[in-house]
């Protein structure tokens, strides 16, 4: 469809004002001071009484030739003449009003102008009421809709089978395969590269969806269109598209033995339907878990990013890096650009032997790839970025850590990639970087006493999340608050954070599956001590308690003591939400 802004119209063809001009007809200025203002309809309307005018002159008999006599005197020539030249004016003034016509140039500038530019009504009080409650029935319409969908296998229980998902999508036409997709696995960092790639593409002037998990606060959160969550109506809308192919795949494999789609399988048809329906120009997506058997890989990259690769969800993906890698390599897609963090030396040989079967090209974090200069700066860091494309330099980034150094490295080099392998422009990138953020990283949610969340739930993320720490706050006191989900190393997560805190204090988060707060504190009175190790079995009442703890000492500076909390991403959530960040 042919869309034309105000300025694409023209007040009148240049044909029209030449004739106009010439015929000393007044020029009609949508601009003038006064100038009448027409509607589209009142335009039309004339345009069309003019138009039949002219026809039916056309039509007429010639009355000035009927009327002549044959035995005309010699001056019959100069009559002739007469004629011709009424005849002549009355064709060009038909042919002006044409011209001049709105099926020529278009409704009237100034009606236009108007109509597009014309300020909306601000809503009364009952339309912002009904609005509301409107809003409010929506949300929680997903919250039965969520509930209904946590009754599924959990989304940490591996399904391996893609066949259910696949059907499920073939019914809807296949929404995966209307955009390209930037497919990320890996141990940790996915989700903050995740936010990163896709700050940077919107930022590039693309509509972007992004697909993660798990989420915070809203289980919207993990379905997000250019950057923000799906809204409640989309969502219910979703939802009520997707819901007859996906009770109509599971009834067909129930009845061949097999189980309905897990609570993941069914979010990720859900994401991308959303991703089609919006549209998107370009999907970026996280697998769930592992990335051979996971719900996302019906999709296939048009660019892969591998993160650091550590021991995690050993349970469903093996006890060795080598089989862990192993699974999450399974991402990779023929004649597909790979990029890979920097890894473990058994984690790279699974990675080139994958990418080399798929005769995918590799560009890997230390060899093609490098984050060539770091320093701290207020409120994140300063960065110095090489890809095969060139270097950045002075890139801020707000986030803390090495490891988000790194994880910015890979998401540029993946946009970088994603357009064709050029360097990407610096404005781009400085202002796609300073607008990034990632909700439970090392994220600052109250001062006095410091208060940070973190995420970190394994205890390679433990490693990074001291070190950022070390780095980037210059504690003389910090208590943790820690709670972990009873399927995770709890002593390896507790050893990690023993030499950065001072005391402990032991909660859970409210869930099932959380340890039990007593066995918790057991574990940790190996690692800390019992003097230094405390419990809470409510997560607020343990931050009240980690605040009495940091501040116990009158002499320490208030702003050297502080409290992390650690060890589960809906810890980390809880904490959000106590210190009033319910959003993500």
């Amino acid at each position: 469809m042919d869309q034309r802004t105000p300025g694409d119209i023209p007040e009148e063809t240049g044909a029209a004002r030449r004739d106009a001009d010439a015929a000393g007809a007044p020029r009609r200025d949508a601009d003038a001071p006064g100038a009448p203002r027409r509607d589209p309809a009142t335009a039309e309307r004339e345009a069309q009484e003019r138009i039949a005018a002219f026809m039916a002159a056309a039509d007429a008999p010639d009355d000035g030739d009927a009327d002549a006599p044959d035995d005309a005197p010699d001056d019959g020539a100069a009559a002739e003449s007469g004629t011709t030249t009424a005849d002549e004016d009355e064709h060009e003034a038909g042919l002006r009003a044409v011209l001049g016509s709105a099926l020529f140039t278009g409704p009237d500038p100034g009606v236009v102008e108007e109509v597009l530019h014309e300020e909306e009504a601000e809503p009364t009080d009952a339309e912002r009421r009904a609005g509301a409650v409107a809003h409010a029935q929506a949300e929680e319409a997903v919250r039965g809709i969520y509930l209904d969908i946590l009754t599924r296998a959990p989304e940490h229980d591996v399904q391996p089978s893609l066949q259910r998902v696949a059907d499920v999508l073939e019914l809807l036409g296949d929404p995966h395969r209307a955009y390209p997709v930037v497919h990320l696995t890996g141990t940790n960092g996915k989700t903050s590269t995740a936010r990163m790639i896709e700050r940077l593409l919107r930022e590039k002037g693309l509509r972007t969806g992004r697909f993660t998990s798990p989420h915070l606060h809203s289980v919207r959160e993990r379905i997000a269109l250019d950057g923000a969550p799906i809204s409640p109506e989309a969502f219910v809308a979703t939802w009520e598209d997707v819901k007859p192919y996906v009770e109509m795949v599971d009834a067909r494999s129930q009845a061949d033995g097999g189980p309905r789609l897990s609570f993941f399988e069914v979010f990720t048809v859900m994401a991308y339907a959303a991703f089609a329906d919006a549209p998107v120009d370009v999907a970026v997506v996280e697998v769930g878990m592992g990335g051979r058997w996971d719900a996302t890989n019906v999709a296939d990259g048009t660019v892969e990013v591998l993160t650091r690769i550590d021991h995690d969800h050993e349970r469903w993906l093996g006890h060795t890096l080598e089989e862990i890698a192993g699974e999450k390599v399974g991402i990779i897609t023929d004649r597909a650009t790979v990029l890979s963090a920097a890894q473990e030396e058994e984690v790279d040989s699974v990675i080139m032997s994958a990418a080399a079967q798929h005769g995918a090209r590799l560009l890997r974090d230390g060899q093609d790839l490098a984050v060539v200069d770091r320093q701290l700066g207020v409120g994140g860091q300063l960065l110095t970025l090489r890809t095969p494309a060139g270097v950045y330099q002075d890139v801020f980034l707000p986030l803390h850590g090495e490891h988000q150094a790194h994880n910015a490295l890979l998401a540029l080099a993946a946009v970088e990639t994603f357009f064709g392998g050029g360097a990407l422009d610096g404005g781009v990138v400085e202002q796609g970087f300073a607008g990034v953020d990632s909700p439970g990283r090392l994220e600052l949610v109250r001062r006095s006493p410091t208060v940070l969340v973190d995420a970190a739930h394994n205890p390679a993320g433990i490693d990074a999340l001291r070190a950022a720490v070390e780095e980037a706050f210059p504690f003389s006191h910090l208590v943790g608050v820690v709670g972990v989900m009873a399927d995770k190393d709890a002593e390896g997560i507790l050893a990690g954070l023993e030499p950065l805190l001072a005391e402990i204090v032991v909660t859970r988060a409210a869930t099932d599956r959380a340890m039990d707060v007593e066995e918790l504190a057991e574990v940790a009175a190996d690692v800390f001590g019992e003097e230094r190790v405390h419990l809470a079995e409510r997560l607020d009442d343990a931050i009240d308690k980690a605040a009495t703890l940091a501040e116990a000492d009158p002499e320490e500076v208030v702003t050297s003591t502080g409290i992390l909390v650690a060890g589960s991403v809906l810890l980390a959530a809880e904490a959000r939400a106590l210190m009033g960040r319910a959003t993500a």
